[in-house]
């Protein structure tokens, strides 16, 4: 039977208060400021993990990791990525398991999942051998291919909060993936990409929050202008971008398109491109040791300050101060 309790207190995680949900208190739950990186936070190495073996642009989206590790548990922190566990052993195991307010304990089966969505505060207690597959999901890539490949606006939670669920069908897809890195076959990587698009296209369309203002509702702006408009942005993020060139492009307007755009996406085509800027910005400053300059200019900002200034102003922290966190927490 699944007990469902409120977590009470960090120090002394693994025990809690059989405090009913409904009556939970804000104030017992204390987020952590700093987001965590999931995988510094296991127990013990797994046994295959998809960042070893895969070297095509699949692995930024999806990171697939495979465990058989005995029992154990990691303190409930706030993660930067969605996770998906998905149980492989055939016998169910008993865990426990912390999100946020609530706690359960419950007999995890064969072929069940559990969604944890980035920003959600979740802890782990395992009560014997486990077999399982945990996927980590990276958020801004996540939404670039829901928008870009599916036309697909998701919430700004993006997933469900599933705390478990039976479905074969994604685990079997899961699974898919773990033998195509374990045989490592004549084209796995190719298979490995492939399948990753699929496990997403399956995440989605089951668990995925789409944005209450659905694309396509509209006869005036629908889910093949915004794609057209995407995949603009996409190819020249990098110039001088005008609304007039974009509407034309998708066969609007100029008033007419920045209107209806504003209504069903919720901001101005000017606001998505900085949006979209910034987080290639992001990508480059994590990744190489690009002067801010270089990295403004390549991102289609006309120069530092702008960056700096728009970079500050959506992420709360300057472009030295975002490369000097990100490289600390990699280190750390």
């Amino acid at each position: 039977m699944v007990q469902n309790f409120v977590y009470n207190g960090m120090l002394d995680w693994y025990r809690y208060s059989p405090i009913p949900v409904q009556q939970a208190n804000e104030e017992q739950i204390d987020r952590s400021v700093q987001m965590n990186n999931y995988q510094d936070r296991y127990p013990s190495s797994p046994m295959l993990r998809s960042t070893d073996i895969i070297q095509t642009r699949a692995r930024e989206v999806i990171s697939l990791e495979y465990f058989e590790i005995e029992a154990g548990q990691m303190p409930p922190l706030v993660y930067s990525t969605h996770h998906i566990l998905i149980n492989l052993k055939e016998s169910p195991i008993r865990v426990e398991n912390w999100r946020d307010k609530e706690y359960r304990d419950f007999q995890f089966s064969h072929h069940e999942i559990v969604i944890t969505p980035a920003g959600m505060k979740s802890g782990w207690h395992w009560h014997g051998l486990a077999n399982t597959i945990v996927i980590t999901i990276d958020p801004t890539s996540l939404k670039r291919f829901s928008e870009l490949e599916l036309c697909t606006v998701l919430s700004e939670q993006q997933l469900q909060s599933i705390p478990q669920q039976k479905d074969t069908d994604l685990a079997q897809t899961a699974v898919t993936l773990l033998n195509a890195m374990r045989t490592r076959r004549v084209g796995y990587e190719v298979m490995y990409e492939a399948l990753s698009r699929v496990f997403l296209v399956k995440l989605i369309q089951v668990y995925g929050e789409r944005r209450a203002d659905v694309l396509g509702v509209s006869s005036a702006f629908t889910a093949q202008h915004y794609h057209q408009f995407l995949k603009y942005v996409e190819n020249h993020y990098r110039e001088n971008i005008k609304v007039a060139d974009v509407a034309s492009y998708v066969g609007m307007s100029d008033a007419h398109f920045s209107r209806e755009f504003k209504k069903t996406v919720g901001q101005s085509p000017y606001q998505f491109i900085m949006v979209f800027r910034v987080e290639r910005a992001q990508e480059l400053l994590s990744r190489v040791d690009k002067p801010i300059a270089e990295v403004a200019a390549e991102c289609g900002f006309y120069d530092q300050p702008h960056f700096t200034k728009t970079f500050q102003k959506l992420l709360g922290c300057s472009p030295t101060e975002f490369r000097k966190q990100y490289f600390c927490t990699e280190l750390s």
